[in-house]
């Protein structure tokens, strides 16, 4: 794919799909920064297979909801590499409860973790992206957030928020040439599934009409495309990678 920038932040890259989109990203020629908050080790490795490969990275360390760790990061990669070409807000929480019985508390530290650190991400890319008029931003959001589910209330309404603000986000930057998107993904082989029964994956394997899970891969190359040059005239928009399971 053509990119006509340099380099990527990616948040929470320290394994699952942030650390496939990490390496797709490297793999096709941009500087990839790899953000964790308590993975060190993991993000390091990370860092190694992309540079064993060829690649370019380096890993920085914050907690994508301290507002002054996530600014401070992206003023450091700035000073480092003279710009921020791209922004892909991956870093998020579960806290999962029946409604009835979430405290606000538990409710409140999942928007913390998923929608006000997006926010945060988001509009201090807008600010270094404006200098240069270019860049482009994808934020992970969920197929939960689209339709809803039993036990994620709070996780709904921080990735639902998500694609809103996504489309706010697009609307602000497009004079200034710089896109915001967002991916739902559906059911992802990562360690997060992996720990499903047997039958629990089958009840949702039967509703995914490709009769699959998909692969953290396939997610990563979404990634890729809607920030790269080929999507150019596409901001604003939610891109389902979710096997048809909903349309």
């Amino acid at each position: 794919m053509k990119f006509s920038g340099s380099n990527v932040l990616i948040t929470g890259a320290s394994r699952g799909i942030g650390a496939q989109v990490a390496q797709t990203l490297a793999q096709m020629g941009l500087k990839v920064w790899i953000n964790y908050r308590s993975g060190e080790s993991q993000a390091n490795t990370v860092k190694s297979q992309i540079e064993a490969q060829g690649g370019k990275a380096e890993v920085i360390g914050f907690d994508v909801s301290d507002e002054e760790g996530f600014v401070n990061a992206v003023k450091y990669i700035v000073e480092t590499d003279g710009e921020l070409s791209y922004l892909v807000n991956n870093a998020g929480i579960t806290n999962d409860k029946l409604a009835m019985r979430m405290k606000t508390e538990e409710f409140m530290s999942v928007i913390e973790a998923n929608l006000k650190s997006t926010f945060i991400g988001c509009r201090e890319a807008l600010k270094v992206m404006g200098k240069k008029r270019f860049g482009s931003v994808v934020n992970i959001a969920s197929i939960v957030g689209e339709t809803g589910n039993a036990g994620q209330t709070n996780y709904a309404a921080s990735k639902g928020g998500t694609i809103a603000m996504t489309k706010s986000f697009a609307i602000e930057a497009a004079p200034r040439n710089i896109r915001y998107n967002t991916i739902t993904p559906g059911f992802i082989a990562t360690e997060m599934t992996d720990v499903l029964k047997d039958e629990v994956k089958e009840t949702f394997t039967a509703k995914i009409p490709l009769g699959r899970f998909g692969e953290p891969k396939e997610v990563a190359e979404a990634v890729a495309f809607l920030l790269s040059d080929h999507a150019s005239y596409i901001t604003g928009e939610t891109l389902k990678v979710n096997g048809g399971m909903h349309m």
